[in-house]
């Protein structure tokens, strides 16, 4: 069920709407996350085309929101998408979504012609919107980019490996949704079952995640572990072989999820 057509979108400009977006923060990453974005934070970035937004349910209360900052990167300006959260029980149903198409329009009124963010890619909800919904382009995989303790209840036990991906927002239409399966194409990670698989050097590849790493550490947090150091290994090894990540594939069932990495001259 999707219930974006009901929702309200707009700035955060009260006192009341940053309060609402503090107790978001905490909800979504816990009471001892060291990196929530404090009021005054969400104020500035606003002022010098940054954006901060929320998704309102009709005269009631936010339900998600989003925040990020312009700046220069290589002579062109260019957005950082740092946060976007959902409130937990209004997840998969196109929230998301909704704040990252308003935020995609706001950068474009300003002349941003890209959009950058980070994700943990064992995350396969996000790797599902950002791929195949969103059309981003993955830059590289970075290790424990917020540090191997960053107070998040989200990064505990695995750490706070990322990929970083790029928005093209310049184009008409990004080249989203789901890619063909190689029918071929093997699997180059696994949660800890049995020996690690070989990097073989194929046109195309599968990394397999979880298909729900925080349910997966809560519930078993060996083999949460696990399926983070087997992931790291293989995107690690192919990113920096010249693979590109050409999409994510899950199943029907969201049981079975893998990111389809091909090498330059695959097909």
């Amino acid at each position: 069920m999707v219930i974006t057509d009901e929702l309200e979108l707009r700035d955060l400009t009260t006192q009341d709407d940053l309060e609402q977006c503090i107790a978001l923060q905490r909800a979504t990453w816990g009471n001892d996350f060291r990196e929530l974005v404090p009021p005054a934070v969400l104020q500035i970035a606003q002022k010098v085309g940054g954006i901060a937004a929320g998704a309102f349910e009709p005269e009631g209360p936010l339900v998600g929101f989003v925040f990020g900052l312009t700046g220069v990167r290589e002579g062109r300006p260019v957005h950082w998408s740092h946060m976007l959260a959902v409130r937990e029980d209004l997840r998969d149903r196109g929230v998301g979504q909704l704040l990252k198409l308003h935020q995609r329009a706001r950068m474009q009124s300003i002349g941003v012609e890209s959009v950058l963010w980070s994700f943990d890619p064992l995350v396969a909800r996000n790797a599902h919107l950002n791929l195949n919904r969103l059309g981003t382009t993955v830059l590289e995989y970075v290790e424990d980019m917020y540090g191997d303790n960053p107070m998040s209840r989200t990064d505990s036990v695995i750490g706070s490996d990322r990929l970083v991906v790029a928005w093209d927002i310049a184009a008409e239409a990004a080249q989203a949704g789901k890619p063909a399966l190689p029918t071929a194409a093997p699997v180059v990670s696994s949660g800890g079952k049995g020996a690690a698989p070989d990097l073989v050097d194929e046109p195309a590849v599968l990394v397999e995640v979880p298909p729900d790493i925080q349910a997966l550490k809560q519930e078993a947090p060996g083999a949460a572990v696990e399926w983070r150091k087997s992931t790291r290994r293989a995107f690690i090894h192919y990113l920096g072989a010249g693979y590109a990540v050409a999409g994510f594939v899950r199943d029907r069932h969201k049981q079975h999820c893998h990111y389809l990495l091909r090498r330059p001259d695959g097909e």
